[in-house]
């Protein structure tokens, strides 16, 4: 009987360690398609509209016009966002990717339990359900023009909420601070002026609003031609374009930016230690501009 209930418990113990590993991917590809980029953009924003989604804001990373980012989000994912105190809404809006290379275009979505869990994990209370069901939703929307395959570098799911990429590489809650403004209508208009006139050789994607809890999200395109996207992304992977724009979260009077060592790791796990190299000066070049959007 003591055998018996011995290998019971370690089969138990087995089964508690499988589920404890369970593994998420950053990315899922939808299709590739025999088609032009703007066709399945009108398509894919067809299937967003139709389902209840706003579009925000496109763009062509790299000034690029064979890739395209669709950013889009609705007020369930906005009211959800709102539920986490620490820069939730910077997970209030979604990206859709695609990009055209001979002759076909291939399309790619942000998983979003990856995001959630990673920007949310630290702050769930009870929330995990909805996070599951709203991902799930989302896939299985993007389900009716192809076949999700997730991809991107698989990532244990309990390390998300705590994730960083080395020893002393900052967490989701160590934040570039940009600037603290005397009001939240102060840096709203500060940030808004500098990115319509496109200081810092930076592009307005999208912007969220949320005026009665004084919050904004702004995707920002970083378009300088030495040091910005067309620098990093040809060297870290542009198959990972669901993962851009970048983003400034005005929280009250506080302008904040998530730091290059843990984004771009966030959506890059892959990325070895010879390539975040090749990049170094990116995060910081990421902060200054940011930094720049935020000052008169």
């Amino acid at each position: 009987m003591r055998k018996k209930i011995s290998l019971l418990s370690i089969l138990l113990f087995l089964a508690a360690l499988g589920l404890a590993a369970q593994t998420i991917q950053p990315f899922y590809k939808i299709g590739e398609f025999d088609k032009e980029l703007t066709t399945v953009q009108t398509e894919v924003n067809q299937l967003l509209t139709g389902a209840g989604f706003e579009v925000l804001g496109t763009y062509h990373p790299e000034n690029n016009p064979a890739m395209l980012v669709i950013a889009f989000s609705n007020s369930d994912l906005q009211q959800l966002s709102l539920q986490f105190k620490d820069r939730g809404a910077l997970a209030g809006v979604l990206k859709a990717a695609i990009i055209e290379k001979d002759g076909k275009s291939t399309l790619s979505i942000l998983n979003p339990e990856y995001m959630f869990l990673a920007y949310w994990g630290k702050q769930l209370n009870g929330q995990e359900q909805q996070l599951t069901a709203f991902s799930d939703k989302i896939v299985q929307l993007f389900s009716k023009m192809g076949n999700p395959v997730a991809f991107g570098g698989e990532m244990d799911k309990e390390d998300l909420p705590g994730y960083h990429y080395k020893i002393m590489m900052p967490y989701f809650d160590d934040p570039d601070e940009l600037a603290d403004f005397n009001s939240f209508e102060e840096g709203l208009r500060i940030i808004r002026a500098n990115l319509a006139a496109k200081k810092g050789n930076t592009s307005k994607v999208y912007e969220l609003v949320l005026p009665e809890k004084k919050i904004a999200v702004f995707g920002i395109g970083l378009m300088d031609e030495e040091n910005g996207e067309s620098h990093f992304l040809p060297i870290i992977g542009e198959n990972h374009l669901a993962a851009m724009p970048y983003q400034i979260i005005l929280q009250g009077t506080k302008a904040t930016a998530l730091p290059g060592k843990y984004r771009l790791a966030l959506y890059w796990p892959e990325l070895t230690m010879g390539t975040f190299m090749k990049i170094m000066h990116t995060p910081r070049y990421i902060e200054k501009t940011l930094q720049g959007l935020t000052k008169e």
